[in-house]
């Protein structure tokens, strides 16, 4: 089996999400869209793989808005279109943070502003927490979806949706790939002055983060098997 990773920006390892789908068996492919070179000018062109090669698609985050067409739009309007298209043909696709919300868009949903962000350790109320556990999660986005239509949402926070399936795609407004190397790379590519910004000390967010790393993998390794049990149907129950 083959999944495909699609980074938007340099700085979007596959962390404990890209080492469960290996334990599974999965050959892992990458696609990267704006490369460092480009990332100060995003809105640029791509061709997106065959959905045909593969077995699960991961669309991973990015510092962009998912609303944001005329920032993007080049390459995110082409995304969206991909992504619905394997979705309706019933390919899963596992949406992580701005690959949520552009399952959302794909599937008749929006995205926009939030008003609030939501940055750091955040505990999430699922309805079903064997798929989605209650976390914490790390979060950082400043944008939200509107559930769309025919999805059922299985977690959120009072700030926002953060999480909904269907079909064989679930969407999750949080980050289960993080990790400290992760963490790091966000902060020296813009992400400690926005963490700043929010009131908050990003060296106490990685001293946090490398102190419940062990924990986190093992919630992102649960996650991970319940959606290619439950809902992509791609690994037998055990």
């Amino acid at each position: 089996m083959r999944v495909l990773f699609v980074q938007h920006d340099h700085v979007s390892p596959l962390g404990p999400v890209g080492e469960r789908f290996a334990h599974h068996g999965f050959t892992i492919d990458t696609h990267l869209v704006v490369p460092e070179v480009a990332f100060e000018s995003p809105n640029i062109s791509t061709t997106f793989p065959p959905v045909a090669d593969y077995d699960v698609i991961v669309p991973l985050g990015a510092p962009w808005g998912a609303w944001d067409d005329d920032c993007i739009g080049r390459w995110l309007l082409p995304e969206i279109a991909w992504l619905r298209d394997a979705v309706n043909d019933g390919m899963p696709v596992l949406g992580i943070c701005f690959g949520g919300q552009l399952l959302a868009r794909a599937l008749g949903g929006s995205v926009a502003p939030a008003p609030r962000s939501e940055i750091g350790w955040t505990s999430v109320w699922s309805d079903r927490p064997t798929l989605v556990g209650e976390g914490p999660w790390f979060q950082f986005h400043y944008d939200r979806w509107v559930v769309p239509p025919g999805a059922v949402e299985i977690a959120r926070t009072p700030s926002a949706s953060q999480a909904f399936v269907w079909g064989r795609a679930l969407a999750v407004q949080f980050h289960p790939e993080l990790d400290p190397a992760g963490l790091q790379g966000w902060l020296d590519w813009g992400g400690a002055s926005k963490v700043r910004d929010d009131g908050q000390d990003p060296e106490v967010m990685m001293a946090q983060t490398i102190a419940t790393a062990s924990d986190a993998r093992a919630r992102t390794f649960a996650l991970v098997d319940a959606f290619l049990t439950e809902v992509a149907g791609l690994v037998p129950r055990r």
